[in-house]
């Protein structure tokens, strides 16, 4: 599944990164915690967090994750969307929250 086709099937709001969109999904991780996430999601994971900061963006790269879900109507930081957008690492959102978004997620992708 591509990043645009999760955006539509689990109406979520695009952020930034538009030429992100075309990232192939290949599963997902939740969790808020930045270490976390460094440790254990892998390349290709769709992140659902709470966080908003800069710093979501260079783990996003790091790990070579698809797409960073924001949950409960979380806007980015405008320090975030500019660092997005040079990574191509889309953000989107939802007024879900994390527990709901991710079993969305999850019966979208493995469905």
């Amino acid at each position: 599944m591509k990043v645009r086709e999760l955006i539509e099937k689990a109406d979520l709001k695009v952020f930034s990164a538009e030429k992100g969109l075309d990232n192939d999904i290949s599963g997902g991780y939740t969790s808020d915690l930045l270490s976390d996430v460094m440790g254990n999601a892998e390349a290709g994971n769709v992140w659902i967090t709470l966080q908003t900061h800069k710093n979501i963006i260079a783990i996003a790269s790091l790990k070579e994750l698809a797409a960073i879900v924001l949950v409960k109507g979380y806007e980015p930081n405008e320090d975030t969307l500019i660092q997005s957008r040079e990574e191509n690492i889309a953000i989107l959102g939802t007024n879900a929250e994390a527990f709901e978004i991710s079993a969305i997620i999850y019966n979208l992708i493995m469905s």
